[in-house]
């Protein structure tokens, strides 16, 4: 799996999402308590957020996260 493809796409998603809201990245950043500089790293694909981080983010933007099975060729 390509780890920075996957990053872009979840940055992708949150800063699509955070637009449907009409919320700036600064609000975004305050609401959630994350730096200003992270919410702009992870929507541009240069930061990859921990757990908790993500977490932060996602309560604010009414988003889950959802695990996925996938095939594992031996």
């Amino acid at each position: 799996m390509d780890c920075q493809a996957e990053t872009i796409s979840l940055g992708k998603q949150i800063a699509e999402r955070r637009k449907e809201l009409n919320i700036s990245q600064a609000d975004l950043a305050e609401m959630s308590g994350v730096s200003l500089r992270t919410i702009n790293g992870i929507e541009s694909g240069h930061a990859n957020p921990s757990l908790n981080v993500l977490a932060e983010i996602l309560q604010v933007l009414g988003l889950v996260i959802t695990l996925k099975e996938r095939v594992i060729h031996e």
